[in-house]
């Protein structure tokens, strides 16, 4: 019982749930992505390179068929996701940074200095 008990305390923390969550929301988005790429991106870029489908690009080594298309179209999605969570990540960190600065600093507390010092006085006042 005591590994059902761990394991439902491993998984039950917020860090773990919010990691499912976010692989949940990037599969979604990868998707997205992807659906972009393939129905809007690619399509404009087939006619700026001349009517060329990419995913029917291939290349024929002996009897293997190389098909660099695909390696293209995955590739151009990798580079898209990355830039769309590069460009989200530094919004976030603009909102956090504004948000740090609205904050008014805490009032500094007294040094050990002084704390030592109004020991001090206290003591000799007994």
């Amino acid at each position: 019982m005591g590994f059902i008990k761990d394991f439902k305390e491993f998984a039950m923390r917020g860090n773990v749930i919010d990691m499912a969550v976010g692989v949940i929301i990037g599969g979604a988005f990868g998707k997205i992505v992807s659906s972009l790429v393939d129905n809007i991106l690619m399509p404009v870029i087939g006619v700026l390179t001349g009517g060329v489908d990419f995913k029917g690009l291939s290349a024929m080594v002996g009897d293997a068929k190389i098909g660099y298309g695909l390696f293209i179209q995955n590739t151009l999605d990798f580079l898209i996701i990355a830039l769309c969570i590069f460009v989200m990540i530094k919004a976030i960190n603009k909102v956090g940074k504004k948000k740090k600065e609205e904050e008014p600093a805490a009032p500094a507390g007294p040094t050990t200095e002084e704390l030592l010092a109004d020991i001090k006085e206290l003591l000799k006042n007994k």
